[in-house]
């Protein structure tokens, strides 16, 4: 199907990309066949640190002239083997690509290469009154790996999500060549919209080597809280009130008192209370002092008397707001670093159907003896849920896996829901997908062809 990659081919590629930066062969590390959950796994032929838009270009010129599959790879904090080799080859990183270019004021833009941190955006904003309000929990993710997957977050009840903010992409195409879609311009109806759709395409379109991106002027003040219930039912429950009042929180997040023990013991710090089964954390951001206590104090008004909610603690300084979002921010690993191997799950259903889908999930559990701990963004929908394999054999959790996944994608689709809600399909989840899209498959499978004729870049993922 691929040629196979040889030392000629090796050779070939020093001719542009200074040695330093290219690893052949025994040089390739563990660490580049596998990406955060090692779900899939594949060994790349070759690794070529990129340093420039004209370099990924030579890099696709000579993949797409000798049929060599390419992967492109950021920091490899995925979560569905989109950034692995399956079929060996190239792979590309970008992560020496890491300049921010431009601070647009006037237009309220950023221009940032691929390889640049969201952490990395934070801090260089933070002076500067104003925010890239995209707030995935992997803040050492690359911002060409949030664009690749529309990567969501914590703010996106307010805010929206990555494709919300992305305003102009500069692309490689599979077959070498340049192009740039969207602009600055803040309208645009000339055609159809293929910004829009490389976002999210998980790098199987064309390679993102420079981005422009959306500000908006930064919150003034903020403040968070925390509600603990009875249940997490009951807590997800009071979501679809609260966003229905005339308060929009920023973030609504739900967690389970188990996943907040396990943030406790991963990073060393208490928790402001943990003496409750379930809890929704919310922040309220605005301009105005006044505007931001009105909605907060109109909320916890409202889950107290109306919703059930047992109690509310302000997060109002910097101590508790460290305290909160630390733990929040570590769910994933103290999840992991509790079990010996685990899978995830990350559906989207509305909003008004969480609840029952999180119940469903405990009715999933205990059917296949199977550890399950969730917490997820209760105000978009969008369930992270973890398949524990603790003691089971690994053939065991296999058979788990599939029939766990199989009874979970199947009632996300009844409820109106989607495979995926941040984390993206890549390889783990592509399955999946495809049993629910019918015609839009042969749609999707049209358009990588389009884009990708020989199906060389990031081949069998998605779709």
């Amino acid at each position: 199907m691929y040629k196979k990659f040889e030392k000629a081919d090796y050779e070939n590629i020093l001719k542009f990309i200074s040695k330093d930066r290219v690893y052949y062969g025994e040089e390739i590390t563990e660490d580049y066949c596998h990406d955060e959950l090692g779900g899939a796994y594949g060994k790349p032929d070759i690794i070529i640190f990129v340093k420039s838009t004209e370099e990924v270009s030579a890099i696709m010129k000579y993949a797409y002239a000798n049929n060599i599959p390419v992967v492109v790879r950021g920091s490899g904090t995925g979560l569905v083997g989109a950034a692995v080799a399956l079929y060996n080859g190239i792979m590309i990183c970008t992560t020496m690509m890491n300049n921010i270019l431009e601070l647009d004021e006037k237009n309220l833009t950023l221009t940032v290469e691929p390889g640049v941190l969201l952490l990395e955006i934070n801090k260089y904003l933070e002076d500067k009154n104003l925010l890239y309000p995209p707030d995935p929990g992997e803040k050492s993710a690359t911002i060409a790996g949030n664009i690749s997957t529309n990567a969501g977050g914590m703010r996106a009840v307010k805010y929206g999500v990555t494709r919300d903010y992305v305003r102009e992409l500069t692309l490689v195409l599979p077959n070498g060549e340049i192009t740039k879609v969207g602009g600055k311009t803040v309208k645009d109806c000339s055609g159809y919209d293929l910004k829009n759709l490389i976002c999210g395409s998980e790098g199987t379109l064309a390679i993102v080597t420079e981005a422009v991106l959306k500000l908006v002027p930064k919150p003034m003040h903020s403040i968070s809280l925390l509600v603990p219930f009875d249940t997490l039912e009951g807590a997800i429950e009071s979501v679809p009130s609260i966003i229905a009042s005339r308060a929009i929180p920023t973030a609504i997040e739900f967690m389970e008192r188990e996943t907040i023990l396990f943030a406790e013991e991963y990073n060393g710090k208490k928790f402001p209370d943990t003496s409750y089964p379930a809890y929704i954390l919310m922040t309220f951001d605005g301009s105005t002092k006044a505007g931001v206590l009105a909605d907060y104090e109109y909320v916890a008004d409202l889950v107290l008397k109306e919703l059930g909610a047992k109690d509310v603690f302000i997060v109002d300084t910097d101590e508790r707001n460290e305290m909160v979002w630390t733990a929040r921010g570590v769910f994933l690993e103290a999840i992991k670093g509790s079990t010996t191997e685990m899978d995830e799950c990350d559906v989207v259903v509305p909003r008004d159907k969480v609840a029952a889908f999180i119940k469903y999930t405990y009715e999933v559990s205990e059917k296949y003896g199977v550890r399950m701990p969730s917490f997820g963004h209760a105000g978009d929908g969008n369930l992270h849920i973890y398949i524990c394999k603790d003691e089971l054999t690994d053939q065991a959790f296999k058979k788990v896996l599939e029939d766990v996944f199989n009874d979970l994608y199947n009632k996300a689709e009844e409820f109106g829901g989607k495979v995926s809600g941040e984390h993206g399909i890549g390889y783990a989840k592509r399955e999946y997908l495809v049993r629910t899209l019918g015609v839009k498959h042969e749609i999707m499978k049209g358009i990588k062809k389009v884009f990708d004729e020989k199906n060389i870049l990031n081949p069998d993922k998605v779709i």
